[in-house]
């Protein structure tokens, strides 16, 4: 195998692999106009997100998916660039409503309500992005 044909081995390999995590984030994105929610509710959301991962009372797990979390939207560059329809801009928002679906299945809708620093409106835009009831009650 030549040098050249590695190069394109390589480059195809990462063109797949990133056209499957488009694909994924289309279909686990949420549904009925949730992602425009998050949007709006991301700077709460980041707050509770790095609320949450200094939290040594949520488990360990909980705390490091939320630290990888914290680290992908740091990075100076997205999953999906902002020029491609529609996704380019939500990734983001895609990305910490799939993320916030399983933290919030793991530490509960109190550990949420205790550390949320925004509304009661932004709280059940919140529990409908991650599919939790927004009352104590059931």
């Amino acid at each position: 195998m030549t040098v050249w044909g590695f190069v394109i081995g390589v480059a195809v390999a990462l063109a797949l692999t990133w056209l499957a995590l488009v694909v994924v984030l289309m279909v686990a994105r949420p549904r009925g106009g949730v992602t425009r929610e998050a949007l709006r509710i991301l700077p709460d959301v980041l707050r509770l997100v790095r609320r949450l991962a200094a939290d040594t009372s949520l488990p360990t797990g909980v705390r490091v998916r939320l630290g990888l979390l914290l680290a992908y939207l740091a990075l100076p560059f997205d999953l999906i660039p902002d020029f491609i329809p529609v996704l380019g801009y939500a990734d983001d928002a895609i990305i910490v409503a799939v993320a916030l679906r399983g933290v919030a299945r793991s530490a509960g809708r109190e550990a949420l309500r205790a550390h949320w620093p925004g509304s009661d409106e932004g709280f059940a835009a919140l529990c409908r992005l991650t599919g939790l009831n927004p009352r104590d009650d059931g």
